[in-house]
């Protein structure tokens, strides 16, 4: 008897997503308005550096860039140099 009140697991699985209701859709404006108060309640948890901080982080980027240029063009310069007078030679 307790065979037939056992249904089979894909009738089980079919009636539990037709009892779920249906998701009420929300407005574009509604949407965009959830993202940005989202976004502050983010912004608001985020921990900022202190900005002497920022600009010592700053300065040592630049001056890394600017080391790394000087060392590429030196090298560029140079492999130029070297390649105009290996045609010289030739």
């Amino acid at each position: 008897m307790e065979e037939k009140n056992k249904k089979a697991p894909e009738a089980v699985e079919k009636d539990a997503k037709a009892k779920k209701p249906a998701k009420e859709k929300k407005s574009l404006g509604e949407k965009i308005a959830h993202f940005f108060r989202s976004y502050k309640s983010e912004m608001k948890k985020i921990v900022w550096c202190p900005w002497k901080q920022v600009r010592k982080n700053s300065l040592v980027v630049l001056v890394t860039v600017i080391a790394f240029a000087a060392v590429i063009c030196l090298l560029d310069v140079a492999l130029f140099q070297g390649i105009t007078k290996l045609g010289t030679l030739i």
